[in-house]
C-alpha cells in the first residue's frame, strides 16, 4: 500500500518471517494514516437552500385590511348623478301611479288595482329576500355584475351602521337606475291599471328597500315618527326583526320591505332548500354553511355620536 511506504514500513507483515527452530518473538506492526480530503466544487452541483413557505389556510377567508368608512368618506355622499338617477326613479314612479289612478277612474275598477298593488308590496319583500340572501352565500368581488353588490353586502355585515350614514341618493341610486329602465317601458306600453298597479308598486317598495334596510338600523330616538309607526304596524322592517340577520348563523330574516316574509321563508326553510339543490347540482356551497369568519363579526362603531343622514 502507497500509505505503508510513505511511513517506511515495509511491505510485507513480520508474521510471514521465515521458521525457525529457535522460539523467535514475533512483533506485529501495523501503520494508520488519516487524510482529509475536501471535494472539489462541481459546476453542476446542486444546492439545496432552506426556504420558509407560507400557505393559506384554505377554510379561513383573506381579510381585507381595509377599515369601515369614515363619517365624512366620499363613498358616503351622493353625487350630482346619484341624484339624477333617483330623481328619474321616482319621477317615473309618479307617472306610473298617476296612470294607474287614471285608467281606474275611467273604467270604474278600484278594487282589482288596489288587490295588485298589495300583490306586488308582498312580492317586493319577497324578491328583497331572495336577492338577498343570494348576494351574502354565492359569488365573491370577481363576480361579473353583481361583485360590488357582494362585497357591499359583506362589508355591511362587518360594519351595518354605515348603512345609517350613507346619504339618501347615494343609498337609492343604483335600484333607481334599474327601475327606470324596467317600469318606464311598461308605462307607455300598457294601459292596463292591474298591471300598473302591482308594477307600480312592486318597483317602488323595491327602489325604496335600501332606505327601510337603513332605518332597520337606526335607532328610534333617531327616526322620523312616521317610519316608527310603519315599523312597529309591521309595513317596514323594524329593527327588531332585522336585527336578527346580524346575529349567528346568520341564515335568516333576509326581506327588507316589511319583513312579512320572513317567517314563511324560515319556519319551512326554504332557502335552506334551495342551498341543497345549488350544493347537489352544481357543487357549491354557501357560505352560510360555514363557521362565521371575522368578516362576518359585527365591529363596535367608535364614532360617537351615530348620525343619520337622509
Amino acid at each position: 500500500m502507497s500509505i505503508l511506504r510513505q511511513h517506511g514500513c515495509p511491505s510485507r507483515s513480520l508474521a510471514h518471517a521465515p521458521a525457525s527452530p529457535r522460539p523467535t518473538p514475533v512483533a506485529r506492526l501495523t501503520c494508520s494514516a488519516t487524510t482529509t480530503t475536501e471535494p472539489r466544487p462541481s459546476r453542476n452541483q446542486l444546492v439545496i437552500e432552506p426556504r420558509l413557505e407560507t400557505k393559506l389556510d384554505p377554510v379561513t377567508p383573506v381579510i381585507p385590511s381595509a377599515g369601515p368608512p369614515l363619517l365624512n368618506d366620499p363613498s358616503l355622499q351622493s353625487t350630482w348623478s346619484h341624484r339624477a338617477w333617483v330623481a328619474s326613479g321616482c319621477t317615473t314612479l309618479f307617472f306610473s301611479l298617476a296612470k294607474t289612478v287614471m285608467v281606474a277612474a275611467d273604467s270604474h275598477m278600484w278594487f282589482e288595482p288596489m288587490v295588485a298593488g298589495y300583490a306586488g308590496y308582498v312580492l317586493a319583500d319577497l324578491l328583497s329576500g331572495v336577492y338577498h340572501w343570494g348576494i351574502d352565500n354565492y359569488g365573491d368581488a370577481s363576480t361579473p355584475v353583481f361583485g360590488s353588490q357582494i362585497e357591499g353586502f359583506q362589508g355591511h355585515h362587518k360594519w351595518p351602521w354605515t348603512i345609517t350614514r350613507r346619504q339618501f341618493a347615494n343609498n337609492l341610486h343604483a335600484l333607481a337606475r334599474s327601475i327606470t329602465f324596467t317600469v318606464l317601458p311598461i308605462e307607455i306600453l300598457c294601459n292596463d291599471p292591474v298591471i300598473q298597479g302591482f308594477v307600480t308598486m312592486c318597483a317602488g317598495c323595491i327602489m325604496f328597500s335600501q332606505q327601510f334596510h337603513a332605518w332597520s338600523h337606526g335607532t328610534k330616538s333617531k327616526l322620523p315618527q312616521l317610519v316608527v309607526a310603519l315599523q312597529d304596524a309591521g309595513v317596514l322592517v323594524s329593527r327588531t326583526q332585522h336585527s336578527a340577520h346580524h346575529r349567528p348563523p346568520y341564515n335568516s330574516n333576509y326581506c327588507i320591505v316589511s319583513g312579512a316574509c320572513n317567517e314563511f321563508l324560515d319556519r319551512n326553510k326554504v332557502f335552506e332548500a334551495l342551498e341543497m339543490i345549488i350544493f347537489f347540482k352544481l357543487g357549491v356551497r354557501p357560505r352560510s354553511w360555514s363557521e362565521p369568519g371575522t368578516e362576518w363579526i359585527e365591529e363596535t362603531d367608535e364614532a360617537q355620536p351615530q348620525v343619520t343622514v337622509y
